[in-house]
C-alpha cells in the first residue's frame, strides 16, 4: 500500500508555512516539522550550488530505506514537498496539483499575506480530497 507519510510548504526564505501529517505512527511535534523544514531548505539551496550540471535546480527525489521524499519548487521559490513510503510513484503528478490548490485556494485569497502560515479552509478540504483521491489511484494499479 503507498502511502503518503507528510506534506511541507516552505516559503523562498525557508519558513515552514504549511505541514500536514498524514501518517499514523511517529508523529512530530512542531519543533520537529520546523526543523526538517530548515533543514531541506538548506540542503535544497547547497545542492544548486554544489551541482556540476549548470542550471540544477536543487534536489527533486531524497530516497532513504524507510522512506522517499519528492520536492518541486515553484518559480517563486516556495518548495513543496512530500514524505512517502519507498518506492511510490507519481508524486511529481500529485505534486503539482497540490501547487494547483495553493494558487487556486490560497493566493487568490484576499485575506491571505504572501510568505505566512497558510490558513485556509477550501485549500484543506481540497488538499485532503486530492490525497485521498491520490491514494485510491496508487492502490488500483
Amino acid at each position: 500500500m503507498a502511502a503518503i507519510y507528510s506534506l511541507y510548504i516552505i516559503n523562498k526564505s525557508g519558513g515552514l508555512i504549511f505541514y500536514k501529517d498524514y501518517g499514523s505512527s511517529g508523529r512530530m511535534d512542531t519543533n520537529d516539522s520546523l526543523r526538517v523544514a530548515s533543514l531541506w531548505h538548506s540542503m535544497h539551496a547547497i545542492s544548486q550550488q554544489l551541482s556540476p550540471v549548470s542550471g540544477c535546480l536543487g534536489i527533486e527525489l531524497l530516497e532513504a530505506d524507510t522512506f522517499d521524499l519528492h520536492c518541486f519548487q515553484s518559480l517563486t521559490g516556495t518548495k513543496f514537498f512530500v514524505v512517502s513510503e519507498p518506492g511510490t510513484q507519481h508524486m511529481d503528478g500529485l505534486l503539482k496539483v497540490i501547487y494547483e490548490l495553493y494558487t487556486d485556494y490560497v493566493l487568490k485569497n484576499p485575506f491571505y499575506e504572501m510568505e505566512m502560515p497558510i490558513r485556509c479552509e477550501l485549500f484543506d478540504i481540497n488538499l485532503t480530497q486530492a490525497i485521498q483521491k491520490d491514494r485510491v489511484v496508487l492502490l488500483g494499479r
